[in-house]
This record gives structure tokens, sequence and C-alpha cells, in this order.
């Protein structure tokens, strides 16, 4: 038995408290955790001091120390060794500061789980899982519906505009309905002046027997009495061409004439009334040409079901004359711009297609409703998820007197809450066009704006389902990769993408002229990207111009090194970065994943840690968790304000802060 020296009682109290410490981490280092909270942490922060001591204990002599029974029995529960050594108990500050670690540690442990993970440790129950779930179904329902009632009306609208060419366009052909590649005619335009006149009086004459046509159209006027229609032309302000000397006179300025054409016009004339209203029409100063008249027409819905009610229209027709190239050929267009009415048919059939109509509006509540708790939802986590890296950012600065690194601040945003919540927005707004196109409350074409937004937002909602997937490890590795390649992938198209801009633009400026896939940058840009996909190949060569040799020897080597340098080179090139990534992902689910400051004090949490019971207590105890506190950060331009806690007091062993060093 050794014993204390002069001077070594004073000693004696820090090498004990390490030495006890030491002992009965020793003890309980294998100790399973049990279901108290206060023994569980406990042995958690000794297993620590043991393992992250790095301050050598000196020996000390241990000197006899004899007790008289009377300090025996006054000590009460204070233990004695049989050699005589008194217990000394843990200093406070140590102690608190250590289990303070804990409960930030667990508190982010909680934090990063998944929802299953979060039901075991704490029964709490995934709200934001269960209403994506309802959310997928309820949206894809009503985008099935919407595009059903889409497609009838713009199926409609397309055939309404094809009878309308055939009543009011002179020389119309149905084989000009019919979208081919390449096309099987020619444009439709007019080259005769006199074409012009007869084009014109052909459209006044059929709108003026508009009754003889097979579907039920009638005059916009209550009398169902023909109305005037509008005819604007578009001159130079002045433009007199004399091609036999090469000399002109020429304004650019551009003024519009508009003419009114009453029924009275199929008896006179078109010309001859234009003549008689002093209107001149100058073909070498004319720019364009339009013709407006308006029809209504009701559709009784033969592919809408027994409960979808007749809808009514408003065509506002345009025939356009196109003459801005000035080559000899104007071109001929109609458009028939829909709009729709509110209808007074029979009460008995309104009574019942109401039925139909509260069906879909309430469908439209229930993803407005399921949109803007999902909207709430993510919109808290998100909020949530900020005032804990604020109190996480502080802690750090506290405990471990450092900066959360860049990579740790990351990890608490989450990039699948923002995705989501920019979909609710867009279905939020899709629906509500949706109601409002479905209730007739507008009277504009609202459909491709509506279809726009449901289909965006459709669309980010799937998107939305690969994060529950990620929580499984075989789905987990393609989010992975993507998200790993995805650095390296954006890189390499910048340096792909310059060399596929310079094969666009040579094309376009050499092969424009000649042939018909490169008559413009877009169309350019769409036959090389289909090139590169195998599409279309042999067309490409077989439409080659023949002009001039030069041009034909230019057009195959051009084409046959895009698709070799593209196919062969940079789609290969392609794969292999993506494949790196895969397999890197592979490395790291074998050797590990890289670990940041955060993820290294965090730490890793095992089954049994998770049904252990810990979880069960109250987490959101910290500072800087108030709503106070963080609209104050905010004030301070985003910045966390440091905690005012003075550092912890040196506790005899090594803290967790060698580990962020």
């Amino acid at each position: 038995m050794q014993s204390y020296g002069p001077g070594g009682a004073a000693a004696a109290p820090a090498v004990k408290r390490r030495t006890d410490s030491y002992e009965a981490a020793q003890q309980q280092q294998r100790t399973p955790p049990e279901d108290s909270d206060e023994e569980y942490v406990n042995t958690r922060i000794l297993r620590r001091q043991v393992q992250l001591q790095s301050t050598p204990v000196a020996p000390v002599v241990p000197m006899p120390i004899t007790i008289p029974p009377a300090t025996m029995s006054s000590a009460g529960s204070a233990p004695a060794s049989v050699e005589g050594r008194e217990e000394q108990p843990e200093f406070p500050g140590s102690s608190a500061a250590s289990y303070q670690e804990e409960r930030m540690r667990r508190k982010l442990q909680f934090f990063f789980m998944n929802p299953i993970e979060k039901w075991q440790a704490k029964r709490k129950f995934p709200y934001k899982f269960v209403v994506q779930i309802v959310k997928i179904f309820l949206v894809t329902m009503q985008l099935c519906l919407f595009a059903h009632s889409r497609y009838n009306h713009i199926n409609y609208t397309g055939d309404n505009r094809f009878a309308f060419s055939h009543l009011f366009l002179r020389g119309w052909d149905s084989s000009r309905e019919v979208e081919s590649y390449p096309p099987a005619v020619g444009p439709f335009a007019l080259y005769l002046k006199s074409e012009f006149f007869d084009t014109v009086q052909y459209a006044v004459d059929g709108y003026a027997n508009v009754s003889r046509s097979i579907g039920p159209y009638d005059y916009p006027t209550r009398n169902n009495t023909m109305p005037p229609l509008k005819l604007c032309l578009q001159n130079y302000r002045e433009g007199t061409i004399f091609g036999f000397n090469e000399s002109y006179i020429f304004d650019p300025h551009i003024d519009e004439v508009c003419q009114m054409l009453p029924p009275d016009v199929t008896t006179i004339g078109v010309e001859d009334y234009l003549r008689q209203r002093n209107v001149e029409v100058n073909f070498a100063s004319l720019v364009s040409a339009q013709l407006t008249f308006k029809i209504k027409t009701v559709n009784f819905k033969a592919n809408g079901g027994p409960l979808s009610a007749p809808d009514c229209f408003r065509f506002d027709i345009s025939i356009l004359f196109n003459n801005r190239d000035h080559d000899g050929q104007m071109l001929l267009s109609l458009d028939a711009e829909a709009t729709r009415l509110k209808c007074h048919g029979a009460t008995d059939f309104i009574s019942e297609a109401n039925f139909d109509s509260m069906l879909r509006s309430i469908l439209n509540i229930f993803v407005l409703l399921t949109c803007a708790l999902s909207f709430a939802l993510c919109t808290r986590a998100l909020w949530r998820a900020y005032l804990l890296r604020c109190t996480t950012v502080n802690f750090f600065r506290s405990h471990f007197g450092k900066e959360l690194s860049f990579d740790g601040r990351l990890e608490f945003v989450n990039f699948w809450y923002i995705m989501i919540i920019f979909n609710d927005v867009l279905l939020i707004i899709g629906s509500a066009l949706k109601e409002q196109i479905e209730g007739r409350y507008m009277v504009v074409d609202q459909w491709d704006t509506c279809s726009l937004f449901l289909g965006i937002g459709n669309l980010l909602v799937w998107f939305g389902v690969l994060r529950y997937l990620g929580f499984f490890k075989t789905y987990n590795v393609v989010i992975l990769t993507l998200k790993k390649a995805a650095p390296k992938i954006l890189r390499f198209l910048i340096a792909a993408l310059l060399i596929y801009a310079g094969f666009v633009f040579c094309g376009w400026l050499i092969l424009g002229p000649y042939h018909m896939k490169f008559r413009s940058l877009a169309t350019t840009s769409e036959c090389l990207f289909a090139l590169i996909n195998g599409d279309d190949m042999f067309a490409t060569f077989a439409t080659l111009s023949s002009k001039a040799t030069w041009l034909w020897w230019f057009c195959q080597i051009y084409l046959y090194s895009f698709i070799s340098l593209y196919i062969y080179v940079v789609l290969s090139l392609f794969i292999a970065v993506i494949m790196d990534a895969y397999d890197t992902i592979k490395a790291y689910y074998k050797d590990g994943f890289p670990t940041t400051d955060l993820k290294a004090f965090v730490g890793t949490r095992t089954a049994e840690d998770i049904s252990s019971g810990v979880f069960m207590n109250d987490l959101d105890d910290f500072d800087q968790t108030r709503f106070v506190d963080v609209v104050r950060d905010i004030c301070c331009c985003g910045r966390c304000r440091r905690a005012q806690d003075p550092v912890q007091a040196n506790s005899g062993y090594t803290s967790l802060s060698s580990i962020m060093k």
C-alpha cells in the first residue's frame, strides 16, 4: 500500500475523480442501455470520457488515511474504499456540459431519421408522408379528368377550324389537314392580284350563306342577322417600285387602314366596293391584310358523358394574308379563337348536369385543401430545420469554439420539401383555374394555362415519391448516383454544348437555304439532336441538295463527322461519367460515406438505440428555438446570434471537440 507524500492531498481529488470515472466506465462499458433516460445518458457520458481521454494521469503514491467512526456515520452515503480513498463527486459544470452534448446529439439524430424510424423512436405519426400519398391519388385523378375534358375541347375547336377553312378559304384542300413529314403539299398561298379579291369575296359569300353549313353556326347578333365584316390593310407609308430602271420610293413606316364590309358587298363585289370607298390596294407596299368576323355555336358534347352539359362558344375568325417577304407569294391562313359563353338551356337537364359539376368541384376542393395542408407541413418542417440549424451553430460555437461547416449547414436544407412546396403552389393555382373553367366563371380560354400548372405540378408530385423510395437502399443507390454525378454531368455538358453549338451554327449557315431541316436555328438543333439518338438518319442524307458538288461533299463530311463524334465518343463519355459516380456510391456503401463535422458529432444510430425509448422525452427544450430569437436572428441579416453562456469549464478529460478538429 502506497501513501500520499507531502502536498499530495491537494491533487488527490482530481486524480480520484478521473480514476473512478475510468473504473466505472470499464464496468459499464458493455452494459446495454436501460429504459431510464438518466442511466442511459450517464453510461454514454462515461464511455466517451474513457474513449476520448487524452491527458495522461500521473502516478500518485497513496497515503493511508484513518477515518474515525463518527466521520463515517456523518458521511452518510459517501463510500470509502478499502485502501482509505475517499470518493469525490463529479464537477457540476463538466456533467452539465456532457449531458447537454448528449441531448443535442439525440435531438439531431431524431431530426435526421426517416418517418419509419421516427415512428419507432417516438411513435410520431408520419403526417407528411400520408398527405403526400393522398395528394398523389387526388391530383392524378384530377389530372385524368381534366386531360379528358381538355382533349375534347381542343379536338372540338380544331375540327371547327377545319370546317371554317372549307367554308371561308378559297382553294382549301383536305390534304392540308394532315400533318405529314416531309410535307405532302406546298404552302397555301396566293400569286395573283385577282386571287386576293376573289379570296376575300369567297369568305364574304360563305359568311353570308353560313346557314347552309352542316354545323349549327349563327351570327352573333340578337336577331341573327349578318353583321359587317372587318378588313384591315397594313401598308408601308410609301412604297413604289420602278423595276425597269432599278429605282423605288419607300417609307418604312406602316399605316393601317380598316374598312367595314356590309352584307350588300355580296352583290356589289369587294373590289368595286373598295374602289367606291377610295381604298386602293397597292400590293407593292402591302405588308399584310386581315379579314375578321364572328360566329356563335353550341356543342352538345357527345363524348362528354350523359351528365356533361352542353357548352356555348363564340369563334373569333381571322383570315390572314401575309405579304411581308414581298417575294411574289402571299401566304394565307385561318385562325379561330374560341370563347366560351354562358348557355341558357333546358332546366331539367341543367339540374342533372349540376351533379357532375358538383362532384368535380368537390374533387377540386379536396385537392386545394390537401395541397394547402402539404404546403403548411413542409413549410413548418423547413422552419423547424432552420431553428435547429441556428441552435446547432450556436452549440458548436459555445461548446467547441468553432463554426459549423457549410456542408454541415447544408444538411438542414431539405430540397425535397422545397420541391414539394413549389408543386403545391402550382397545383393550387391550377386547381383554382380548373374550378373556374369547369364552373364557367371564366370567359377567356385558359385551358392551356391550367394544363401547364397541373401538368408540371403532377410531374413534381411523382418526383417527390423518390424521397420515400430513398429510404430503401436499393432505390437510394439511383438517387445518390444522380446526385453524385450531377456536378460532373454539368461540367461535361458545358464542354459538349460548346461543340454542339459550333455544329448548329455552321449547319444553319451553310445548309439552311438548301436543306429543309436546317431552315432555322431551332430546326437545325432539333435535327442534330435527333441524329444523336439515331433518328431519321436516312431521310437527312436523302434530302441533301445536289445543286453544287462542293455543297454535297461538305454536307456528307459534316453529317458523318457529327454523328461519329457524338454517338461514339460523347455519348460513351457521358455514360462513363454516370458509371463512375455509380462505382463511387458502391464504394461508399462498402467502405463508408464521407462524413462532415455535423455527421461526426451526431454519430451513428442502431436499431437498438431507436427502439430503446430514449427519444420519447421532449427534445425541444433548447435555447434558440424560440420564435422571438429566430426573428432577432433574421433581423440581424440572417446571422445566428452567438451564445451568451461561458465556455464549459475544464472537465479534466478531452471533450468531443477533438472530433471536430
